[in-house]
């Protein structure tokens, strides 16, 4: 289990998800928003008529796309006051963490589970795999967006591998569950590993995943895990003596006996 340990200038803001967080200095102040965007709390409050009711869709918009996708609406603000502190961050499974430098270029995508903290000039946002790529896709129907300049803290189960998947023909084929970030210029999508056949059906039993797989296409760096969420749930249930239903419902289970 990989930690971060994060130093910050007499100033300096980073902020997290809620349960990320593990420690810090007593000079470093934290503030509890609920907004998305990585500099909420700094904007100025809206003049004229209608400016407190405009603020308020503003703070609620992003609030309401959080929540939608399954993620606590709040965000936690540390920053350094007098002197220079000290926090310390983690994911919530055992694995790797990675540091994603953003130089206001090109946007990074990462799964929704995927995020640990980052620094208050890192904008963060939602994006949502809508119709059939969201439906069919799984874990990759919410996609969190992180833009601007600054560092990014992302974690994931297991070890990471590195690809790019111009190094293979210009696509690769991933499980839903082991994507865990990819930076803006790839395009992803979801495909149905064969049809509602005894094929496909055969395909799809033995990992327990359905009938999908991710495409990633294009140039570009893309961050997979070696340990897939699904599976981990599925061993941990087994060893504490859980059902043993098949994906489908129970119609592959061994009889009771």
């Amino acid at each position: 289990m990989q930690m971060a340990v994060v130093d910050l200038r007499p100033g300096q803001t980073v902020y997290c998800e809620a349960g990320k967080f593990l420690f810090k200095t007593a000079n470093v102040t934290v503030e509890t928003r609920l907004s998305g965007h990585s500099n909420g709390g700094a904007r100025q409050s809206p003049s004229g008529p209608g400016g407190l009711l405009r603020q308020a869709m503003g703070t609620a918009m992003p609030v309401g796309r959080r929540v939608l996708a399954g993620e606590s609406p709040a965000l936690q603000y540390f920053t350094a006051q007098g002197d220079e502190g000290t926090v310390g961050f983690a994911g919530v499974l055992p694995g790797e963490m990675r540091a994603l430098e953003l130089d206001g270029t090109h946007a990074w995508f990462a799964e929704r589970d995927a995020f640990v903290a980052a620094e208050s000039t890192v904008d963060f946002g939602i994006a949502f795999q809508g119709g059939r790529t969201g439906t069919s896709g799984g874990e990759g129907f919410v996609l969190e967006r992180f833009t601007g300049h600054g560092t990014v803290i992302i974690a994931g189960a297991g070890n990471f591998i590195d690809l790019d998947p111009a190094d293979f023909g210009g696509r690769i084929d991933v499980d839903t569950g082991c994507v865990v970030a990819f930076e803006e210029g790839i395009r992803y999508g979801v495909q149905r590993v064969g049809g509602l056949n005894r094929q496909g059906l055969m395909n799809a039993v033995p990992g327990g995943e359905g009938l999908s797989l991710a495409t990633l296409e294009g140039r570009g760096r893309v961050i997979l895990q070696s340990l897939n969420l699904e599976s981990l749930a599925n061993a941990l249930r087994k060893a504490q003596g859980g059902d043993e239903q098949g994906p489908a419902g129970g119609v592959f289970s061994p009889p009771a006996g």
